[in-house]
């Protein structure tokens, strides 16, 4: 009896060739088949979203490099065109120099650039805030003096101190204006 406990005791449990955690299925060739086939599938799927997400990025850094592209090369056209009213009031420098007595010619320069300026920047959408006579609007107009004046409505623009400017129909700088008021 002892000889059979002390066989027991040595007799060890047997093994299994596999880890814990994991066991063996069985599975019919059918099953097993279609669950290749959707591995697959899922494979290709994650392939396909690493793939997009790659493309989406590289679009992203390509949409960034053109934007910073296009800010820093954004008033190309207007820069060209200040060029030759550069030119313009250069010339006139050099005239008034040359001919410190004819006053008229040099009139007539800044006058032509001043025409150059305007031209260039009605074809950039930027045109001048009608005010003087207008009523007052805080949208287009700035009031930086009262004036009493009984003869015009209040809120009438007497003068106009500095001009106003639209881009496109949108407020580049607002009117800076004298306004009529009635006591």
């Amino acid at each position: 009896m002892e000889e059979d406990k002390d066989k027991q005791k040595k007799t060890p449990e047997p093994q299994s060739n596999q880890k814990e955690d994991e066991k063996l299925v069985t599975l019919k060739q059918a099953e097993y088949l279609g669950l290749l086939e959707e591995a697959k599938k899922g494979q290709e799927g994650w392939d396909k979203m690493l793939r997009n997400q790659a493309d989406l990025e590289n679009t992203r850094k390509r949409l960034d490099r053109e934007k910073q592209e296009f800010v820093r090369f954004a008033n190309e056209g207007l820069i060209f065109d200040l060029l030759n009213v550069l030119d313009d009031l250069e010339r006139t420098v050099d005239l008034a120099e040359s001919s410190k007595e004819d006053i008229s010619a040099f009139l007539k320069g800044v006058e032509m650039i001043l025409a150059h300026l305007y031209e260039m920047l009605k074809n950039h959408g930027v045109k001048p805030i009608e005010a003087e006579g207008k009523i007052f609007d805080p949208n287009f107009h700035e009031a930086l003096m009262q004036v009493e004046n009984k003869e015009l409505p209040e809120h009438t623009i007497i003068e106009v101190l500095q001009k106003g400017y639209l881009i496109h129909g949108r407020v580049l700088r607002t009117a800076k204006v004298k306004v009529s008021k009635n006591i």
